[in-house]
């Protein structure tokens, strides 16, 4: 499903840092994977590579044996949009639309009819144990809520591919196991 071969990044500036360096990885349907390490080793950016937010500068990414590299950015978006979940280490929660608007856009962009989009949203939010705060906006939550937000978000669409970033950093344990038994339960 994913193949990563020989991949490298480098970000120019004062002193050219190289981040990731001849990474191979190959992923099947259903695998469930994380990438560990100290703060700035290219954790994210391997992620956002993968997503194809990124282009790297050595190497090639393949989904589902499309080069994610070689496609255009509506074409990336497109991918993304109808086949990948990702969950930011910042979130992502947009500040104007309520906790409900934000889980339902992803179903809103792929055109799931509106009635599938209620019950789809009302049964995930209740996964990620946020019912009853439909209605809230970004800035009456707090960051645990905020990012379960985020992750509901990222999988209402059953995306082939769930990438998270840092998904139970600002969870309790309790919750945080939650969350990860919900993502392992998404495969």
């Amino acid at each position: 499903m994913l193949v990563l071969q020989g991949v490298g990044k480098t970000y120019p500036g004062a002193a050219v840092r190289t981040v990731l360096t001849g990474i191979d990885l190959a992923l099947v349907p259903g695998e469930y994977v994380a990438i560990m390490g100290e703060s700035g080793i290219g954790k994210s950016t391997l992620l956002n590579l993968i997503a194809g937010l990124e282009h790297p500068d050595a190497g090639s990414i393949a989904f589902g044996g499309q080069d994610i590299s070689a496609l255009t950015d509506d074409a990336a978006t497109l991918m993304r949009r109808q086949a990948m979940g990702f969950v930011f280490q910042a979130f992502h929660v947009l500040p104007h639309l309520s906790v409900a608007q934000n889980v339902a856009l992803p179903l809103l962009l792929n055109g799931v009819d509106s009635s599938q989009i209620r019950e789809r949203v009302a049964a995930t939010l209740a996964a990620v144990g946020l019912t009853g705060r439909e209605d809230s906006m970004s800035r009456e939550l707090s960051g645990g809520e905020m990012q379960r937000v985020a992750i509901a978000r990222a999988i209402v669409h059953r995306p082939r591919l769930l990438l998270a970033d840092e998904p139970t950093g600002n969870l309790d344990p309790e919750t945080a196991g939650k969350i990860l038994r919900l993502l392992r339960d998404q495969l």
